[in-house]
């Protein structure tokens, strides 16, 4: 039911329990890193082809925290690469979730953080230092809030406004 790395409740049993409490993405997430479980509350990033605010936000301590990463659903950039998930896995975050690309695939899939994207790209983005933090996001078929609990697994991604097992 769990991955004992991350204390993950399983999607399908939150689902079964708690239907009218979460909202599921629709099912076009990849599974890139070196886990495919994660949960924590939101931290929401809006941006485009710019991963400057990734990089910062990945400094920070992330434990107990999933980043949710609207980047506009472009596959032309990586906003997520091996040395930032390497950043992420130091600082304590559960998971990243990325309406994007990332790239360094190989590389991700060692490293013991969940990462959730629409595919891969070998291209870096641009760093202009453009974007939003801690705004509502809303991308494939669901809404996340600062805060929200966001929870993934091999079944899929899901949220919800309190954490739910």
């Amino acid at each position: 039911m769990t991955d004992a790395a991350s204390a993950s409740p399983a999607t399908a049993d939150i689902c079964d329990d708690h239907a009218a409490d979460v909202a599921v993405f629709d099912n076009v997430f990849r599974s890139l890193g070196g886990r495919a479980t994660m949960a924590g509350a939101a931290v929401t990033l809006r941006l485009f082809e710019d991963n400057s605010l990734v990089r910062d936000t990945l400094g920070e301590d992330g434990t107990g925290k999933v980043l949710v990463v609207d980047g506009g659903g472009s596959r032309r950039r990586a906003v997520v690469g091996d040395q930032l998930a390497a950043i992420a896995a130091a600082n304590g975050w559960s998971g990243i979730l990325v309406y994007g690309a990332v790239r360094d695939a190989a590389t991700l899939a060692t490293i013991d953080l969940a990462i959730h994207a629409l595919g891969t790209d070998p291209r870096r983005t641009d760093k202009h230092g453009l974007g939003d933090r801690d705004v509502e996001v809303a991308f494939a078929g669901a809404t996340v809030r600062p805060g929200d609990w966001v929870c993934a697994d091999a079944d899929g991604v899901l949220v919800a406004d309190r954490p739910l097992d």
